[in-house]
């Protein structure tokens, strides 16, 4: 079966290095990626405004099953993949982090490691409705760019029960593409993220 992974990842400093890890992916039998821009098309959208950006991420995340946040040093401070991640969760999607700050600019630089984007958004509980928390300033606030309440049906995983936010990395897996082998294990993380949500 095909696999259709949407890569989620900070696009300035870490484009070469994204670009580099999905190839490894998707050169492969059966892999395909939707939804992975260069800067320039990305820079374009969001020029037309912050509703037209969100409606060409969406659109970009359709017929996918897998979204995976290929971390950098920042990425997980990235207003725009923190937004992929939540509409990723709204969608369904089975979504897992692989850490790339190992691995190689186009100048032959590697970065350092950043904070899971998985742990700067979660859910909480609040009059019996679900809504995400983004953490911004050292604590949790109400995510500020989908505000709406989600159906807790539509979560794969267990949602949360108090007004305690939840981070999404409880429920995801992480991992290291130059540490454990990612040019060979994409594939497999990719699988095990899609299975953890039913896809």
């Amino acid at each position: 079966m095909t696999r259709r992974t949407f890569f989620s990842f900070h696009y300035a400093p870490d484009i070469w290095r994204a670009w580099n890890v999905r190839n490894s992916w998707v050169l492969k039998d059966d892999k395909e990626s939707v939804g992975f821009f260069d800067n320039s098309v990305f820079e374009a959208s969001k020029k037309q405004g912050d509703d037209n950006l969100k409606r060409f991420l969406r659109d970009g995340l359709q017929n996918t099953s897998v979204t995976c946040v290929l971390s950098g040093k920042d990425t997980w401070q990235r207003r725009w993949v923190r937004y992929e991640i939540v509409r990723s969760v709204l969608k369904g999607n089975g979504i897992l982090t692989v850490d790339i700050y190992g691995v190689q600019d186009s100048h032959k630089n590697v970065s350092q490691k950043g904070a899971d984007p998985l742990s700067a958004i979660g859910l909480y509980r609040a009059n019996s409705k679900i809504y995400f928390a983004e953490w911004r300033d050292g604590k949790w606030i109400k995510y500020t760019d989908y505000t709406d309440p989600i159906n807790e049906g539509d979560l794969w995983f267990d949602a949360p029960m108090t007004t305690t936010v939840e981070a999404l990395n409880k429920h995801c897996m992480r991992y290291d593409f130059t540490a454990q082998n990612g040019r060979s294990n994409l594939g497999g993380w990719i699988d095990t993220a899609a299975g953890l949500a039913g896809r």
